[in-house]
């Protein structure tokens, strides 16, 4: 068998390599830390770490400048990164920008942190702006719905109750009923710092908010 043959069929069997980000398309990559809720629990203070936080922002800079990407949204071990419908980067290839992502990322937070982090990725996509700011505002509300059940756990471990424990008190109850239950232990959820249910952004120029949100439009 030749070597040009094998390397033919080989390569068709590459199924993904083709798939690329839809023309004029707006895109978000999404990293996600691998494991970190075990990683965090022994390393990092509860419910919120500023250190964590800070880990978290720079590796999200870092991820927007490598990319060339128009903004940058993270909250707990996520970030997002909006990419422009002019985006080129690896020729828009799909495989490409998941796989190098995950890598920019545990890279830069491995170094910052001084011991090994391991992120995945995912693509987003959107046909406008409109669609970028629900994706921003859908995040948004993941950040405040995972603050006010952090908040809740960690306060009831610290009171006493074991994991289980916690995660039962917990079952079933509302937005309210875990606002009465903080509010039970001296924690007012509308008063913790604003990088707690609101995350952090960074790059690109905002131009509105819609009232709900910290997602911006850009120019």
């Amino acid at each position: 068998m030749r070597t040009t043959d094998l390397e033919t069929r080989m390569r068709e069997r590459e199924w993904f390599h083709s798939l690329t980000l839809l023309p004029g398309a707006w895109a978000v990559v999404r990293v996600d830390g691998r494991g970190f809720s075990r990683y965090t629990e022994s390393r990092f203070e509860k419910p919120f770490d500023l250190r964590f936080s800070e880990l978290m922002t720079g590796t999200a800079r870092v991820l927007l400048e490598e990319l060339g990407g128009r903004y940058a949204y993270t909250e707990s071990d996520e970030i997002s990164v909006v990419l422009p419908p002019g985006f080129d980067l690896f020729g828009r290839e799909v495989e490409k920008l998941v796989s190098l992502s995950a890598g920019i990322a545990s890279a830069a937070f491995t170094s910052a942190a001084g011991e090994v982090a391991v992120f995945d990725s995912r693509v987003w996509m959107g046909t406008g702006l409109g669609d970028v700011l629900d994706y921003l505002s859908w995040r948004q509300a993941d950040a405040t719905r995972c603050a006010l059940n952090g908040w809740c756990y960690w306060t009831l471990r610290k009171s006493g109750a074991t994991p289980r424990q916690a995660t039962r008190a917990l079952e079933g109850t509302t937005t309210s009923d875990k606002n009465d239950l903080l509010h039970s232990h001296g924690v007012n959820f509308n008063e913790v710092p604003a990088w707690h249910a609101a995350a952090s952004a960074c790059g690109g120029r905002p131009t509105r908010r819609p009232a709900t949100t910290r997602s911006a439009a850009w120019t």
